[in-house]
């Protein structure tokens, strides 16, 4: 009983070290060494973009070094999984999305990561509009007239993105969902490829970002029709909203966030997310991400943030679950 009891107190004390530790840690946050931003994609996506813009931003506030490490690979899931086992202690951060934090784990049957349990939220940052855009031959000019198209050229009906899983499948998933006829969806490896196929009327239509489709359109190759968000973009502010185009559930966008492992200091995380919401309303980053990048820059709250990673990892995996992707 003698050796249990001293064995307690020692466990005790060890615990209560350890809890000292991650204080003073959080105290002396961010000074004692650069911040990382991990970006689980290539560098020039949208991700990578927020990362740059913002963590720019974020490392004048804090006043120590933001650095970007892009580290790609497997849909992000390797870039996710690495900041997951990293140290709780605020210098660590991944930028995640819409399909890193919510598709990706209906996607895989045996994901590294838990999107929820693994991560402390820390905030929206953007939306990014998908677009629906189709081959400037196709004769159509609204979502009613392509929707009359698909109806009457149910052979022909197929779609093209930029991969199994990714958002711009499943916002054509949900498209067929909604007006009730089977597509047949064409995956190709990134954007570029399925916006040329589309350019060169391989595949009649796809959703894409609209800044990925910008130039086919500007050279005549491509239309768009409506964005899927709520309100219209500042870059194409002739083409609807889905809602406004008649099809309200058409409303897949994706997502720009920022977290940081599970277990990082409460004080650290409401440090982030102040100096970031700060930055966003900065006119001249917001004004960038907007103009030049077609982004709708939000600023949440961490409870909002897990309120929308929840709400899209259970919405999205039973989409995934209804079209049948899988890359496993």
């Amino acid at each position: 009983m003698h050796r249990a009891s001293r064995r307690l107190t020692l466990l005790a004390a060890c615990s209560a070290l350890s809890l000292a530790a991650i204080g003073a840690q959080a105290a002396d946050w961010p000074t004692a060494k650069p911040i990382t931003w991990v970006v689980p994609f290539a560098a020039g996506g949208s991700t990578d973009v927020v990362a740059r813009v913002v963590g720019q931003e974020l490392s004048l506030a804090l006043k120590q070094s933001v650095v970007v490490d892009n580290r790609p690979g497997a849909g992000g899931v390797i870039g996710v999984q690495s900041v997951a086992k990293s140290p709780a202690d605020g210098y660590t951060l991944i930028g995640g999305t819409i399909s890193t934090h919510a598709i990706n784990a209906g996607l895989y049957k045996k994901l590294p990561y838990d999107p929820v349990k693994d991560f402390e939220p820390i905030t929206l940052i953007a939306y990014v509009p998908n677009v629906l855009m189709v081959n400037s031959d196709l004769g159509v000019n609204s979502v009613q007239e392509l929707v009359a198209w698909i109806k009457k050229n149910p052979d022909k009906a197929s779609y093209a993105s930029s991969g199994a899983g990714t958002s711009t499948h499943l916002t054509g998933a949900q498209m067929a969902e909604l007006i009730k006829v089977p597509m047949q969806h064409i995956a190709y490896k990134g954007s570029p490829q399925a916006l040329q196929d589309v350019a060169a009327g391989n595949v009649p239509f796809l959703f894409d970002q609209l800044t990925a489709g910008m130039p086919l359109v500007k050279a005549g190759k491509l239309k768009f029709l409506a964005v899927t968000t709520k309100a219209r973009s500042p870059l194409a502010p002739d083409v609807p909203t889905t809602a406004e185009a008649g099809f309200p559930g058409l409303d897949l966008v994706s997502w720009q966030a920022v977290y940081a492992p599970k277990g990082t200091p409460k004080d650290v995380i409401t440090r982030l997310n102040t100096a970031i919401i700060k930055a966003l309303n900065a006119p001249e980053l917001k004004n960038k991400l907007e103009t030049q990048f077609g982004m709708q820059v939000v600023g949440s709250t961490p409870a909002e943030l897990a309120a929308v990673t929840q709400k899209d990892v259970t919405r999205l995996g039973d989409l995934v679950q209804k079209v049948g992707a899988t890359v496993d």
